[in-house]
């Protein structure tokens, strides 16, 4: 199979890669940047900017695909511009969204495919849902081979799945409160990059994906309070000192989480996956947040330039674990 990535060169976009290569697919990569991971061996690297047509255009050629990729669409006008260059050199056209376009809080759970849509203040999860609609429309007027694929929360062995990164690790182990929204109960869907690249596999150049949406995610939640502590038992701390502030608050203290707890993080989260079974079955996760967590430890703690924290979150959370 020929597969175009536009971007992807990313934490999702490389796992992806590298799943594909090694069940022997020609991939083509086009980034603008130096990959900040790895390529697989045998892959095409393309250096231009995806949303410029004319370059886009002249990279491209007269090439057709099996399948095109588009991981970097941010804005409606990005992926208008995308659609129009290789919109009909495809027999399929992905674009990543992300499962942040679903209405908070969701009228119902679990949510599925069909939920309602919904997202009037987070920015980057309303552009998404602009793109959709966008596509959608295309889709239907023109025959744009569409199939959306909505990952939730993906992480790998470099990413701390919080808000406050390594420095919540850093806290916990100093035996400092570390500040979770909520009363740590709201439920959180976490997937590793690995596991979503084995789930998004068979939909890529499946014909039969054209005109669906998927949402790439396990069916099974944690609480984040268990988040944080598995993390804690990965570096070694086996009871971490969590302090439980309404996302209100947290947001008054350190404003530029305001938004994300508001419509986002702070909502319970369960998701059905009876269509991402459909196109991938049998596909189950296979790492588990322990296992997850104990990966991303080892990858901070074998390099001290890793490990740097954030001084001004620090004193934010001090204020909020006294308030």
């Amino acid at each position: 199979m020929r597969v175009l990535f536009l971007g992807g060169a990313g934490m999702i976009g490389s796992a992806v890669a590298a799943a594909l290569c090694g069940r022997g697919d020609q991939l083509t990569v086009v980034t603008r940047a130096e990959p900040r991971r790895e390529l697989p061996a045998g892959t095409e690297l393309l250096r231009g900017d995806v949303h410029d047509a004319t370059a886009l255009g002249r990279l491209v050629g007269d090439r057709t695909f099996d399948c095109v990729v588009h991981w970097v669409g941010f804005t409606p006008d990005q992926v208008s511009t995308v659609a129009d260059v290789v919109g009909t050199r495809t027999g399929q056209f992905v674009f990543v969204s992300t499962c942040s376009v679903f209405q908070r809080p969701s009228p119902t759970l679990p949510i599925r495919e069909s939920s309602p849509r919904h997202q009037p203040r987070f920015d980057y999860a309303r552009n998404k849902l602009a793109c959709e609609l966008l596509l959608e429309d295309r889709h239907r007027s023109t025959g744009l081979p569409l199939t959306i694929l909505r990952p939730a929360h993906t992480y790998d062995r470099t990413t701390v799945p919080l808000l406050a990164g390594w420095t919540a690790v850093e806290r916990m182990r100093s035996g400092r409160p570390v500040v979770v929204h909520g009363d740590g109960t709201s439920l959180w869907t976490l997937m590793h990059a690995d596991d979503l690249a084995r789930a998004a596999l068979p939909i890529l150049g499946n014909q039969q994906a054209v005109g669906e949406s998927i949402n790439v995610v396990p069916a099974r939640s944690l609480t984040w309070d268990q988040i944080h502590q598995e993390l804690a038992l990965a570096a070694g701390v086996r009871d971490p000192l969590l302090v439980h502030r309404s996302s209100e608050t947290i947001g008054r203290h350190w404003p530029a989480w305001d938004v994300v707890l508001a419509d986002d993080f702070r909502h319970s989260l369960l998701f059905d996956t009876a269509v991402l079974r459909q196109f991938s079955p049998g596909v189950e996760p296979t790492i588990t947040f322990s296992e997850g967590a104990r990966q991303i430890v080892d990858w901070f703690d074998a390099d001290d330039s890793r490990r740097a924290t954030n001084p001004d979150l620090d004193a934010a959370f001090d204020r909020l674990a006294a308030a």
